[in-house]
C-alpha cells in the first residue's frame, strides 16, 4: 500500500436511530477535523436563539470523543437535558489511488469498506422515555460543582477505614514535640531529632 494514496472517504447514509423525531430536528454531524467552537456556537444558535426542542449529536470513528465532548459542554451549558446515546457501527468507503501505475496500464484504484464505531446523541428539552436503552435523566443545574465535590469524595473514599478526622490546627504539632522530648536517646548522643520548631 506504500504506492497508494487516500483520495476520498464517504460515509454510508443510515437513518438516525431514535423514533419518533420531527422531520425538522437538526443534526450536527461531527467530523475528525470539526472545530468544536464553530459546532457549539451553531448547536447553541439553534437551541437558544431558534427555539428547537431537540438536537442530535452523531460522529464515527476518530470522531466519537469529540462528538461526547460537544454533547458535555452543551449539558452543562444549557442544563435540564435529557439525553438518550445510541452506539452503532458505520461503514465507510476509502478509495485509494495509486501513484505508481504500470505503464501505459489504467489507474488502479482500490476501494477499501471499513466498519467504524459511530455514536448518535439525542438531546431533547423535553421528556424522554425513561425505559429506552441508553436514557439518562437531566443533571442538576450546579452539576459541575456537584461532580467537583464528588470527585474530592472518591478521591478520599479510597483511604476508608485508615482516615482519621483532622486535628485543630497546633493539635498535631504539640503531639510531635511531646513525642520528641520523651524520647529515650541521650540528648549529645550523635543522634539528632528533628523537632517541629527547627531547635535540636
Amino acid at each position: 500500500m506504500e504506492n497508494f494514496r487516500k483520495v476520498r472517504t464517504s460515509e454510508e447514509e443510515s437513518p438516525l436511530p431514535f423514533p419518533d423525531l420531527p422531520p425538522d430536528v437538526v443534526e450536527m454531524k461531527v467530523k475528525e477535523g470539526s472545530k468544536i467552537r464553530n459546532l457549539m456556537n451553531f448547536a447553541m444558535a439553534q437551541m437558544e436563539l431558534k427555539g428547537s426542542r431537540q438536537i442530535v449529536f452523531s460522529g464515527c470513528g476518530r470522531a466519537v470523543t469529540k462528538t461526547i465532548t460537544c454533547v458535555e459542554i452543551m449539558k452543562r451549558k444549557l442544563g435540564g437535558l435529557h439525553q438518550v446515546t445510541k452506539v452503532c457501527y458505520k461503514t465507510l468507503l476509502e478509495v485509494w489511488e495509486n501513484q505508481d501505475p504500470l505503464p501505459g496500464g489504467p489507474a488502479q484504484n482500490l476501494t477499501v469498506h471499513k466498519n467504524v464505531p459511530s455514536i448518535c446523541i439525542l438531546l431533547s428539552r423535553d421528556p424522554l422515555d425513561p425505559n429506552q436503552t441508553g436514557y439518562q435523566p437531566p443533571e442538576p443545574w450546579h452539576g459541575l460543582g456537584l461532580q467537583v465535590s464528588n470527585a474530592e469524595d472518591t478521591s478520599s473514599s479510597s483511604t476508608k477505614g485508615l482516615k482519621r478526622p483532622l486535628p485543630p490546627p497546633g493539635e498535631e504539632l504539640l503531639t510531635k514535640k511531646l513525642q520528641v522530648q520523651v524520647s529515650d536517646s541521650p540528648r549529645g548522643s550523635g543522634t539528632t531529632d528533628c523537632q517541629p520548631d527547627g531547635r535540636h
